[in-house]
């Protein structure tokens, strides 16, 4: 089992928080289009939520993996996604490959602030010409001494426009495309680091984000998370966590839309009988959930594995793929059921509609993942297995 009775006490917790300090104000952050993260964060880092997995020594609980993938589905009862998104950038995006290769020193200085929750981390790997190819990237850090000189660019960064420090994937040598890159701890402040605009969305409103310019950006190279020219596979393994973030924060947001949608069918009337008494409706809300269990079955399946020390690529990436495509299936179906209030901002699943939809971009696109997967599978030959990064 994945679960036990020590998972009930911290899950208690977490829901307890996430009715009286998140619920209760997603629909003013979602207008604002950005919700206070310091603030946010400080309360989930004394909580001890932000580094359940993290080493102990760096402010971390020292738990097993099963710890983080039940707050992954825990955050899933937030009424938003960019919310529960952009605490996942903090605890399973930007913060694994420095929880496990960095160096005592730059986990104390990135590291510990973010498990408490006194600084606000994001990730910098998407640019304008490489999103889910990775290797393409073409921000570069120049050696100069003892420093890193940064120039480049990046996209799409959740969390970008609050955030203390990124953790940036730069070319650092000239060598092959992934043997040349390394991850580095880049605080926001550092000069020439620029926030260029906040990006304007189709959802995940109560989320920043950012595109950030960097330009002549030095910083020492202490700030470099394991050995030069690893940065590629770092990230590589990183992605596994994130895509399992992904998938596990799906598994209750789809049950509320699904149990809303029951509510509101019962409730709506036409043609003097509830939606819900229909035949193909309450038959399609069972089909879904069906759908949502066979999910959670995966996820916790490559949970295990994660926690018993086991290569996940496999099956993280079947869960990204499997929950991204679900969401959409589930979000589209369950709005229809709503008729013209499905089509109002005002309501929760027009919002979950417009949320959901990032999944199967965000982490590596749906067909990066069955790249990935048939390469697995043997039936891209001439694809080489480096390739298939995101």
């Amino acid at each position: 089992m994945l679960f036990s009775t020590e998972h009930d006490e911290p899950r208690r917790i977490l829901q307890k928080f996430i009715a009286n300090e998140i619920n209760p104000f997603v629909d003013e952050w979602e207008r604002a289009g950005i919700f206070p993260a310091h603030a946010l964060f400080k309360k989930l880092g004394a909580l001890g939520f932000l580094g359940l997995n993290k080493p102990v020594e760096f402010g971390g609980q020292g738990l097993d993996y099963s710890f983080a993938l039940m707050m992954a589905e825990e955050l899933g009862a937030i009424r938003c996604g960019g919310v529960p998104m952009a605490i996942g950038v903090q605890t399973d995006m930007a913060t694994p490959a420095l929880a496990r290769f960095g160096s005592d020193d730059v986990r104390r200085e990135f590291l510990a602030p973010a498990v408490s929750g006194d600084a606000v981390a994001c990730i910098g790997v998407s640019e304008l010409g490489a999103g889910s190819d990775v290797s393409g990237i073409k921000t570069n850090a120049r050696s100069d001494g003892d420093d890193y000189v940064i120039d480049g660019g990046k996209m799409w960064i959740t969390n970008g426009t609050q955030a203390d420090w990124i953790c940036l994937l730069a070319n650092t040598g000239d060598g092959p495309k992934h043997r040349n890159k390394s991850l580095i701890c880049v605080p926001m402040t550092s000069k020439g680091v620029t926030i260029a605009r906040k990006l304007d969305k189709l959802g995940m409103h109560s989320s920043d984000t950012a595109q950030i310019h960097f330009d002549g950006v030095r910083v020492p190279k202490r700030n470099r998370i394991g050995e030069e020219g690893h940065g590629f596979t770092y990230q590589m393994i990183q992605f596994q966590e994130e895509r399992l973030w992904g998938a596990a924060a799906c598994l209750k947001a789809h049950e509320v839309i699904i149990e809303e949608t029951i509510a509101y069918t019962r409730d709506r009337k036409a043609f003097g009988q509830s939606i819900l008494d229909n035949q193909t409706v309450h038959f399609k809300l069972a089909e879904m959930q069906t759908e949502v269990e066979l999910l959670r079955s995966l996820v916790y399946r490559a949970g295990e594995a994660l926690v018993a020390g086991e290569d996940v690529t496999r099956l993280a990436t079947m869960a990204k793929l499997k929950a991204g495509r679900l969401g959409r299936q589930l979000t589209d179906a369950c709005l229809q059921y709503w008729g013209g209030m499905g089509f109002m901002n005002e309501t929760l699943v027009s919002r979950a509609y417009r949320d959901s939809r990032l999944a199967s971009i965000g982490g590596g696109a749906d067909e990066v993942m069955l790249m990935v997967l048939c390469k697995m599978m043997g039936t891209l030959p001439g694809l080489q297995k480096s390739d298939t990064s995101r």
